[in-house]
């Protein structure tokens, strides 16, 4: 019953277990019938909500006493909290993460995750499936690679599908609040709309986010031959685009698709035939990577 209030209010938080450092600026309620923990922002619900769900759930009394460096970052993210008290000449990165599956166990999964960061990185729970880790940046060691390794690590060791968005590294100030939120933005955006990676960041993403944002007289501009062609031949759509995302390195191409490199070098002359465009020429690849872009989104 718990988890239909996430729609309703769209920045409270699950937890499986009692949380141990509450916020003072969530509502916590505790359903006896699942075992579950919700905290929902006090600025979001009426007294006359207030009033309601009490009467359905047991309200936690939480200490006013109670302050932590996670809970200073949660109110500054995602409550409109002060600044954390950091050092002012160092820097942070957001790593982003998405538990793409029914959450068995919370906490489990956040023990798992803090074994491969350093014990200095700050966890928060955005809801039962989102969640960021923050890096001060002298503590940054994992790579994408390793972060990937990470995601499949977890798959197979909880059955659950981890996906990553890798923040950019900004200096500890109050826009790091905007920094976080148009990451988050974008990280929503390619869990929605891009598909087949399990690690994001803002170059993977933003050109993808920038081409769902054109007006539709700059899309209807892009070669209609390209969209035909890829219409008509999946196979040249995804060769194209591998080819394109590997810088077109033929080998590296032929190797991911698992073609010969003949047969790529077959559908990469076709293509150049039919559209009239040479991919080699840094315009010409512009344009079909856009085309690749939108032809996926809309999809």
């Amino acid at each position: 019953m718990l988890r239909k209030l996430l729609t309703v209010y769209e920045n409270s938080l699950l937890f499986s277990e009692r949380p141990d450092v509450p916020s003072e600026q969530l509502y916590l309620f505790y359903d006896q019938s699942s075992d579950e923990w919700l905290g929902i922002p006090k600025k979001e619900i009426s007294e006359k909500e207030l009033h309601l769900l009490k009467t359905l759930y047991e309200l936690v009394e939480q200490s006013s006493a109670v302050s932590s460096r996670v809970n200073t970052w949660y109110e500054f993210l995602f409550l409109n909290g002060v600044l954390p008290s950091e050092k002012q000449d160092t820097s942070f990165r957001f790593i982003q993460f998405h538990l793409n599956g029914d959450v068995t166990d919370q906490k489990e999964m956040e023990t798992a995750l803090k074994g491969f960061f350093s014990d200095e990185a700050v966890f928060l729970w955005e809801s039962h499936s989102k969640g960021v880790v923050i890096e001060e940046q002298k503590q940054i060691s994992l790579s994408e690679e390793e972060l990937l390794a990470i995601s499949e690590t977890l798959e197979s060791d909880f059955y659950e599908s981890v996906t990553f968005f890798i923040g950019k590294v900004h200096p500890f100030s109050k826009q790091l609040k905007d920094f976080f939120q148009e990451e988050r933005e974008l990280f929503q955006f390619a869990l929605v709309k891009v598909h087949n990676s399990k690690i994001f960041s803002f170059e993977r993403i933003f050109p993808a986010y920038l081409s769902a944002r054109l007006p539709a007289e700059i899309k209807n501009m892009v070669p209609e031959a390209v969209f035909s062609l890829f219409g008509d031949d999946p196979e040249m759509f995804s060769t194209i685009k591998v080819f394109l995302e590997t810088n077109l390195n033929a080998s590296l191409t032929a190797k991911k698709l698992y073609i010969h490199r003949n047969t790529l070098q077959y559908r990469i002359d076709k293509f150049v035939d039919k559209t009239g465009i040479v991919l080699k020429d840094f315009n010409g690849a512009f344009i079909v990577f856009l085309a690749c872009l939108l032809f996926e989104q809309e999809g």
